[in-house]
């Protein structure tokens, strides 16, 4: 019984960790990956190297980007960090 006392405040240490720090990051990872996942041709995007431009084809693990007139250059899906459309579409509306 001593044993478990004495094994509990890590034990609980763990279980805060989980619910606290891995839990949401978890939940983030996935919600990146869908984001990703549903990328389609003409949506504005950034990169994770705050590269802004347009989707100019896709491709299984490669996207083709076009910034403006601007040459055409291939990322892989995964340096996508976030779709601007919402944002743009939103303020469109308002105005």
């Amino acid at each position: 019984m001593e044993m478990i006392v004495s094994l509990l405040p890590i034990i609980l240490m763990f279980v805060i960790f989980y619910f606290l720090l891995i839990r949401p990051q978890q939940k983030r990872q996935k919600q990146v990956k869908q984001m990703q996942a549903d990328l389609q041709k003409g949506d504005q995007i950034v990169t994770i190297g705050g590269f802004h431009a347009k989707v100019h084809a896709l491709d299984e693990e490669t996207v083709v980007l076009q910034p403006g007139d601007g040459p055409k250059l291939t990322y892989d899906r995964s340096a996508i960090s976030k779709v601007i459309n919402e944002q743009i579409d939103q303020s469109d509306q308002t105005q």
